[in-house]
């Protein structure tokens, strides 16, 4: 008398132990990596719809269980080892919309801006500095295609300015000092 449940290869005791994941030996002894690649075959087979959900259960009881590279083979023989890729080619993503890759802000600039903002609470004595830096970075970002030439451009303003507010405090303190002499 035959058997009235059709042969399943994840049970144990029938059936020839098939390879699984380039394995060789079906005798070698499993070890834990080799149980998790099987629980994850068995969670795609089963997230794909391939089978029930006692039978997956009992599929990862068994995978936890088994002592042999064999026995995790026969549970996942009738699963495709990871989940089944999509028919039709994938496209490409357009240029279009593709991330515009940013451009490097120039250190001088930045520079030239800290520089140029700190001429109030310095009292202007980092205008120079603030002039010199914007003036270099702009070359700079004219040569390399560097971004910050709002920020060189601030510190330069601001640095012209506190150069210009200091020429007129000295031109009106000499004024002032060979008016009284």
């Amino acid at each position: 008398m035959s058997d009235p449940t059709p042969w399943q290869p994840w049970q144990s005791g029938k059936g020839v132990p098939q390879s699984w994941q380039g394995q060789t030996a079906p005798s070698m002894l499993a070890s834990h990596a080799d149980r998790e690649r099987a629980v994850d075959v068995l969670r795609a087979g089963y997230g794909e719809g391939r089978m029930e959900h006692p039978e997956f259960e009992k599929r990862v009881a068994q995978a936890y269980a088994a002592r042999t590279v064999g026995e995790l083979a026969l549970l996942v023989a009738d699963l495709p080892h990871g989940p089944v890729p999509q028919p039709g080619p994938v496209a490409a993503v357009p240029q279009t919309f593709m991330a515009v890759p940013r451009r490097q802000t120039n250190a001088k600039a930045i520079g030239a801006a800290v520089c140029g903002l700190l001429c109030l609470p310095t009292m202007g004595l980092t205008g120079i500095p603030a002039v010199i830096l914007g003036h270099a970075a702009r070359n700079e970002m004219e040569r390399t295609g560097e971004a910050g030439d709002g920020l060189a451009l601030t510190g330069l303003v601001l640095g012209w300015l506190s150069t210009a507010v200091w020429a007129l405090v000295l031109t009106l303190l000499i004024a002032v000092a060979l008016a009284s002499g």
